[in-house]
């Protein structure tokens, strides 16, 4: 990594004209002349004619209701701002979702704001970082520059690429901080702006706004079931990825399956939607596995938890408990047929005008006759639920919203969640699970070490249900088989 000319100071608060100088940089300062040869003999690379970004459209109708909904507020929402990492490194950016949600935007700093034009109706306008200024050396010397981290599309360029009226974001802090009116923003992205904001909102107004762009996000549109339906199938190209380098992976530990599977999800996606679980033998119980540092043994079985985030930030996710020789052993295909059983019920209960509960309900009553059959628990099966004790080895609910986050629409009123009522577009997981760990004396110890969760994203339908990612199997005679042709 290239020693930097200059410290961390962010772009928009470094001096106009001066730059200053890195601690421990191997450049004494910058003379007149080099500076003055720095500022020419550059080609104009603006861009003209750009075609509006694909979501483009359904942005602006998202922005049209969220005015609608909070008529005479202003209403700031900011993408965020880079994080150090270690010293003067930061993690690569993510936009916050509500921002790309509403504009389509991914760059760091920006500032979606919308004034009201009155009772009703607003204007907006996006607040962007301006291309690096050439005339005083910002492009070069700071650290944040074009010739350190590539090229930002200029405020035309945005405009034209957006659908929305762009202006230099280095100039919105001072403009808040003298504004009038009510304002509504969404909190914990940016510093600098809630800063300017500090007098003129409150937390409960705040939270509305959050609730209302959560809640907005709950039915997709055509674009954004596209979106996670490409999402989807990468996903199931990364696991197909992973099947076949299982060999390497028992050489080597679980960190080689979690590097197989980014590769896939970088090289046709933005990223990973959330961290990869990868989780060999034992592991497989833990249910946020994301160490990966352990052994992968033939005869024990693999839980893979992975989604492949779009350009866009639609994320998939997915889970197969697959054997990591290829065949399940009879105690393994036992309890893996008892959560597919238990998966099955759940997504034939997803459909327009159930309750959200219902899948996860209709799960849990398998997984409890399951375990009441093998004398793991006392029946009937009833009480099981009425007390929870099915829980001990189900742990988790059996789903969850789906969409820009893993888990989608968090902030949603409980009411209009996991009180609510499925509609079409909607986007959940059904992703039941049965987990023995290593050290329960409570369960046979054949069953011991053994977790099992699959888990497919189903978007509700006007006539039931469509499962995302039926392009992996689920059966575990159908697991067997494919993993077969898979390593040829």
């Amino acid at each position: 990594m290239a020693d930097e000319l200059t410290p961390e100071t962010p772009e928009e608060e470094q001096p106009k004209k001066t730059h200053k100088q890195r601690k421990n940089g191997l450049y004494p300062g910058v003379s007149d002349e080099l500076a003055e040869n720095m500022r020419t003999g550059w080609a104009d690379t603006e861009l003209h004619g750009l075609e509006p970004i694909a979501q483009a459209a359904h942005t602006a109708a998202r922005r049209a209701a969220l005015s609608e909904r909070f008529p005479g507020d202003r209403l700031v929402i900011p993408a965020g701002r880079l994080k150090t990492r270690s010293n003067d490194t930061e993690y690569p950016f993510r936009a916050s979702t509500e921002y790309a949600y509403l504009t389509g935007d991914q760059t760091e700093n920006g500032v979606l704001v919308l004034e009201p034009t009155g009772e009703t109706g607003h204007t907006a306008t996006i607040y962007l970082l301006p291309r690096s200024d050439r005339e005083n050396g910002e492009f070069w010397l700071s650290g944040q520059g074009e010739l350190w981290v590539g090229r930002r599309h200029s405020l035309a360029e945005a405009e034209q690429l957006l659908g929305i009226p762009a202006q230099d974001v280095r100039e919105l802090a001072e403009a808040l901080t003298e504004a009038e009116g009510p304002v509504r923003a969404v909190r914990g992205h940016d510093a600098v702006i809630e800063s300017a904001l500090t007098d003129k909102v409150t937390k409960e107004r705040d939270e509305e706004l959050r609730v209302y762009l959560s809640e907005a996000r709950a039915v997709k549109d055509e674009f954004e079931i596209g979106e996670l339906q490409k999402a989807v199938d990468s996903t199931v190209r990364g696991f197909e990825d992973v099947v076949k380098v299982l060999d390497k992976a028992e050489a080597t530990s679980e960190r080689y399956i979690e590097g197989t599977f980014f590769l896939r999800a970088r090289v046709e996606g933005n990223d990973v939607g959330y961290g990869s679980i990868c989780a060999a033998g034992s592991h497989a119980c833990t249910l946020h596995w994301v160490r990966n540092d352990g052994d992968v043994r033939s005869g024990d079985l693999l839980l893979l938890d992975a989604g492949v985030e779009t350009h866009s930030l639609y994320t998939a996710d997915v889970t197969r408990t697959l054997p990591i020789n290829g065949s399940y052993t009879d105690i393994q295909r036992k309890i893996y047929d008892a959560v597919y059983e238990s998966q099955e019920a759940g997504i034939a209960a997803v459909k327009p005008g159930a309750k959200f509960r219902d899948f996860h309900d209709a799960s849990q009553h398998v997984l409890a006759e399951k375990l009441v059959e093998w004398g793991l628990l006392e029946g009937p099966v009833e009480r099981v639920l009425e007390l929870g004790l099915q829980r001990r080895w189900t742990l988790h609910g059996t789903g969850h919203m789906l969409g820009m986050d893993v888990h989608d629409c968090a902030a949603a009123r409980t009411e209009a969640y996991v009180d609510g009522t499925l509609e079409p577009g909607m986007c959940l997981t059904v992703e039941p699970g049965l987990y023995f760990q290593a050290d329960d004396l409570t369960v046979p110890e054949e069953y011991r070490g053994i977790g099992v969760r699959i888990e497919d994203d189903i978007l509700v339908t006007e006539d039931g249900n469509r499962n995302l990612s039926a392009g992996l199997p689920r059966a575990s005679t159908d697991v067997e088989a494919w993993m077969a042709r898979l390593k040829g």
